[in-house]
């Protein structure tokens, strides 16, 4: 009974951990997007693909389907839970669909990652993204693990810890992302 609280508590830090080295990543990230906005090669009319705000309402909405599968689990139904994972993972590949759309807009405003037609505030913005969406591919592996951890009855009432964790790490992610579209967006 001790080794089994060590283990689960050893895995709770251990997500905490993650959780703060990538904050302090993003934090390093936007620290140095507000330097750099006092450069005079600036876009300071810039404005945030409209996909983004699609996006962002579809995470937000991943995130209430995948809360809504751990309450499920906390209550043994498994059909429910399963229902909501799969929402979720659609949710969240729709949620991929609209920010490569995003990044369609940009380059159609005649902007790239690098090179003579990039900016240093586009070149911003898609590291930002595309940082934030390699971690989204491991939430992506977190919901498919979940998903056929509930297949196989491996959670119960009584054993949540899989899935507490991943929607913990989720809502995390969606967080992330909020923080970044709100900060984007609304820092000029």
């Amino acid at each position: 009974m001790i080794e089994k609280k060590t283990n689960i508590k050893a895995k709770k830090m251990m997500l905490l951990i993650g959780m703060i080295s990538m904050t302090m990543t993003f934090a390093g990230l936007t620290s140095a997007y507000v330097v750099s906005a006092t450069r005079s090669d600036w876009l300071s009319t810039f404005e945030v693909p409209f996909y983004f705000s699609i996006s962002t309402i579809l995470i937000l909405i991943s995130s209430l389907t995948f809360g809504m599968s751990k309450a499920f689990i906390h209550k043994n139904l498994k059909y429910n839970a399963l229902i909501g994972i799969i929402l979720t993972m659609i949710l969240s590949l729709g949620f991929i669909y609209f920010q490569l759309k995003g990044f369609g807009q940009i380059i159609d405003s005649g902007y790239y990652f690098t090179g003579a037609q990039s900016s240093i505030t586009t070149s911003f913005l898609y590291v930002l993204v595309i940082l934030h969406m390699a971690h989204l591919f491991a939430g992506l592996i977190v919901l498919v693990v979940v998903f056929f951890n509930t297949l196989n009855n491996k959670y119960s009432s009584s054993n949540t810890l899989g899935i507490d964790l991943g929607v913990t790490f989720w809502h995390f992610l969606d967080f992330l992302w909020c923080y970044l579209y709100l900060f984007v967006v609304l820092y000029k």
